[in-house]
């Protein structure tokens, strides 16, 4: 075949692939803003994006279509590219969603206590899972594999605040503003989001200074991660030998897409108060939430203590990143809790306690 017409195919498939991209984002983007009630912390308005709705069940929805695009528009991605990506799950369950979408054979690297319920997802759209036993080696590893199959590593730690629009174009920020528009309190006090990439709370915190907003942004980290330590001290070389135990956010180094001039404040959350925000949530939602989502819940919490010792009034909004049905065998199973020497019944105590109070809360 003559190069002229191998490049017509190759630019055919781009513009088909970029049409099923954008099918995907005009069906799924705009998930909904729930607005659970809570009496006792009067004056307060708290708001729960839930993008478990996702029809890959996650947050990482939005990302992974991110950076096909960002793959495809820089000539990374074509015709038969083998994807790789290095992934504590969620991520490479979205990307295992469209490279099956787009007919690509992909590989997703992961630390191989990833739970079961993740892998069989990116092997049921018909991805392929390297396990590694070190979660630190993911990035090796996931180059490497890239360079010899002469595919495309997507690297969502590096490229997550490159791939996403951080101005609009229809990004997780401008969906929460558009939605609080009509709130009684349209502008969020606090928005509330955890670490994973750092991707997120960089677009979020750049679209709150784009569009010169009074809202503040405070991102929340766990225990065996780095962020809070590097945002502390301003050491952006920090490293953690230990891995998170909250699936898909913390890391063991500080990721390229960590934009802490953005962030107006960080919290460390325990681990055990994370599992427990999320079982009291759970129940108020009456249906399972995911780690990192208690993990964000339980920030919030904070924040919200702090506006009523400030005597503040105004909303907060935080995010619900996926469905807690993925973790029916870990943080809801009391034997894991009991094995990973995770007490939760305290900090469950005391979030009840502030939820039907507003006191028995510290206040960061």
């Amino acid at each position: 075949m003559r190069a002229r017409e191998t490049d017509a195919l190759d630019r055919a498939w781009v513009r088909r692939a970029i049409d099923l991209l954008q099918c995907d984002g005009r069906r799924s983007a705009d998930t909904h803003l729930i607005n659970p009630m809570f009496p006792a912390l009067k004056g307060l308005s708290i708001y729960l994006k839930d993008e478990s709705t996702h029809p890959t069940g996650s947050l990482k929805h939005r990302l992974a279509r991110s950076l096909f695009l960002y793959g495809i528009c820089n000539g990374h991605i074509g015709r038969g590219t083998t994807l790789v990506e290095a992934s504590s799950g969620s991520t490479a369950v979205s990307e295992a969603y469209f490279a099956h979408l787009l007919g690509l054979p992909f590989i997703a690297v992961m630390p191989r206590s990833t739970s079961r319920v993740k892998v069989d997802a990116i092997e049921r759209m018909g991805g392929r899972c390297h396990f590694v036993d070190e979660p630190s080696r993911v990035y090796e590893v996931a180059a490497q594999l890239a360079e010899e199959t002469g595919g495309h590593y997507l690297d969502q730690f590096t490229n997550a605040e490159r791939a996403t629009d951080w101005r609009g174009n229809n990004n997780i920020a401008e969906s929460i503003f558009r939605q609080m528009s009509s709130e009684p309190h349209a502008s969020p006090h606090w928005v509330v989001m955890s670490a994973g990439t750092g991707g997120t709370a960089a677009t979020i915190g750049r679209y709150i200074r784009f569009q010169n907003l009074p809202t503040r942004l405070c991102v929340a980290d766990v225990e065996n991660s780095v962020f809070f330590d590097a945002y502390r001290s301003g050491d952006l070389r920090v490293t953690s030998a230990k891995p998170s135990r909250i699936e898909g956010i913390g890391r063991p180094r500080v990721e390229p897409s960590f934009v802490p001039g953005v962030i107006d404040c960080m919290l460390r959350i325990p681990d055990a108060a994370s599992i427990a925000a999320a079982h009291v949530l759970s129940e108020r939602l009456f249906r399972r939430v995911g780690g990192s989502t208690g993990t964000n819940f339980m920030a919030l919490l904070h924040m919200a203590a702090r506006m009523l010792r400030e005597g503040a009034e105004g909303s907060l909004v935080t995010l619900i990143c996926d469905s807690g049905d993925r973790y029916a065998s870990t943080y809801y199973n009391p034997d894991w809790l009991k094995e990973n020497r995770l007490e939760v019944d305290s900090h469950k105590s005391r979030i009840l306690r502030f939820l039907e109070t507003g006191s028995g809360l510290d206040a960061p």
